[in-house]
Formats: C-alpha cells, structure tokens, sequence
C-alpha cells in the first residue's frame, strides 16, 4: 500500500511558476511509476506527467510539454511538478499517482494505468 499526499499548490498569475510536491509512505517508493493528473471542473481528469521508476524515463502530455518538468527523489519518497509559465487553461485540480513496476512504454496514459491517488492539490492560474 503507497499513501501519497500532494502540496504546493495555489494561486499564481499566467507566466508564474508553482513547484507541487506529492509525499508518498511505504518502503518501495522506488518501483512506482509515478504520475501527475489534473481535473479542471466539468473536463475528465487528463495525464500530465509521468517518470518511471527504473529509467527515469519521463513523457509528458503536449499540452505542458517544455512548460513542465517532473522529477523524483527516492530517498525523500518524493514526486515534484515544476510548472513554468503558467496559462489560466493549467487551473485545474492536480494529483499524484503511482504505478507499481509499470514501464512508460506499456501503459496508456490513463487513470486506470495507476493503483494509488493522493487527495489533489487545487491550482488557479489568473489571466
């Protein structure tokens, strides 16, 4: 079982930058595929980020490809989100997702490629 737990978001205007951490429990933080989502009110919740657990391998949806930058630190059981130049379309509710064993090239992109969600992490981008 992987608790994960998302911070950093908030309020930015367009062209700022937030940093999301996503803090996870359990002693095998290092063979989880993690991934970031987001759900903007009224949209399905869409695929962001991703980086694998053996490679570091990363992949990132178009939309905040060169914008967005995932990474992780397995001895801080830790996911960040580093989000540059910020658009009002970012505004949505982030979550972190984790993936035991799974390798980028096998999986969808989707929601249901991960077994454990964290809560979210509101972020509002201002025009």
């Amino acid at each position: 079982q992987v608790q994960l737990v998302e911070s950093g978001g908030g309020l930015v205007q367009a062209g700022g930058s937030l940093r999301l951490s996503c803090a996870a429990s359990g002693r095998v933080f290092s063979r989880y595929t993690m991934g970031w989502f987001r759900q903007a009110p009224g949209k399905e919740r869409e695929f962001v980020a991703a980086i694998e657990w053996n490679s570091g391998s990363t992949h990132y949806a178009d939309s905040v490809k060169g914008r967005f930058t995932i990474s992780r630190d397995n001895a801080k059981n830790t996911v960040y989100l580093q989000m540059n130049s910020l658009r009002p379309e970012d505004t949505a509710v982030y979550y972190c997702a984790a993936a035991f064993g799974r390798l980028i090239s096998t999986m969808t992109m989707r929601y249901d490629d991960y077994d454990y969600w964290g809560q979210g992490t509101q972020v509002t981008v201002s025009s």
